[in-house]
């Protein structure tokens, strides 16, 4: 049996709600711009339409990825030798690890808008970071692509 090269690879991505505001971005830019005739309008939709996509895609373009011997979430590149024990997180969980649980030394690649999360434990002891927390659609698929590997 051959093991895939990337055994876990989630983007991120905003909600379908975000593009609506974006939408409504550019109308509003149209709006602003309606007094001053037809073409600053569509100038005004377009741009306000632009500057909100480039801002709500970059923002939902955060990956996590298992690649090979690390863990790859967003700019960091873990070892995986250096990860412990990993804990899905439930809803509930996810958002007292969010909140009142959190420790700020911690990693944290959280979207409010995905409710999963896994948390991995960091054993190096050189490194003052306590834990890995990863918002996560599929936390089972990621916490079983973590203690595969």
């Amino acid at each position: 049996m051959e093991l895939s090269t990337m055994p876990y690879d989630e983007r991120l991505t905003a909600p379908r709600s975000w593009w609506l505001i974006t939408f409504m971005v550019g109308v509003v830019g149209a709006i602003i711009l309606l007094p001053f005739g037809p073409l600053p309008l569509l100038g005004g939709f377009v741009g306000g339409l632009l500057i909100a996509a480039v801002i709500t895609s970059s923002y939902g373009s955060a990956r996590v990825r298992v690649v090979a011997d690390s863990l790859v979430a967003g700019d960091a590149k873990i070892p995986l030798s250096a990860l412990g024990e990993v804990h899905v997180l439930d809803a509930e969980e996810a958002r007292a690890w969010r909140t009142y649980k959190a420790d700020p030394r911690a990693f944290m690649l959280l979207r409010s808008y995905v409710p999963t999360a896994v948390r991995a434990e960091i054993t190096d002891p050189s490194d003052p970071t306590p834990y890995v927390y990863l918002s996560t659609r599929e936390p089972e698929a990621l916490a079983k692509a973590l203690s595969r590997a």
